[in-house]
């Protein structure tokens, strides 16, 4: 199957991410500082700094769903529960990035993005759920035989001897005759083809 390797994948690609995003935004953070740049008014200082928190919090983000997608890896099972959130928002994160990628940076930037939520996809329905519920009953009936739900309680599944509601002891019209056709059945023979 291709569960795992996909999964290893996935792992290696976040944890590569998150080292580039926190490396590229310390890198900026440092020039900022050191160039005095500002825009409309800010503090170069401010802008360094938010810019170094900024990448080492999404650095720990992407880190993260590295660490979800390695668990799934190294176990062979589904994400579940906030692994699942995590590595479902990391998807819809590449999507974002590569919509803004295509406008700022170019195709090349939009392709990779592309690549990497394709992976995620891909990790996330490849593996089925196990542990799911059963087959499903209806409310108010037991499960029949062979895991098919049961009808609700009607004439044809009374047991023998329970008077069934709404019937009385009293023939009915239908009861004790053979069942007839509402349309007379036509015979006919078949007519001969000619090649």
């Amino acid at each position: 199957m291709v569960r795992r390797p996909v999964a290893w994948v996935v792992t290696v690609v976040l944890l590569v991410e998150a080292l580039g995003v926190a490396a590229l935004n310390w890198f900026l953070g440092v020039v900022v500082e050191r160039q005095k740049m500002s825009m409309a008014g800010l503090d170069p200082h401010l802008m360094s700094t938010s810019s170094k928190i900024g990448g080492v919090v999404f650095g720990l983000y992407f880190a993260l769903c590295a660490l979800v997608a390695l668990l799934v890896a190294v176990r062979d099972r589904a994400p579940a529960g906030f692994g699942r959130v995590v590595l479902v928002s990391a998807a819809v994160v590449h999507g974002l990035l590569g919509a803004f990628a295509w406008g700022l940076v170019g195709w090349t930037a939009f392709l990779v993005m592309v690549v990497v939520l394709a992976l995620l996809v891909l990790l996330l329905v490849s593996y089925d759920r196990d542990g799911g519920p059963g087959p499903r009953s209806v409310p108010g009936g037991g499960g029949g035989a062979g895991g098919e739900p049961r009808a609700g309680r009607g004439p044809a599944a009374a047991p023998a001897g329970e008077p069934v509601a709404g019937r009385t002891e009293e023939p009915q019209d239908g009861d004790g005759e053979e069942p007839q056709d509402s349309v007379p059945a036509r015979f006919s023979s078949p007519v001969p083809t000619t090649p």
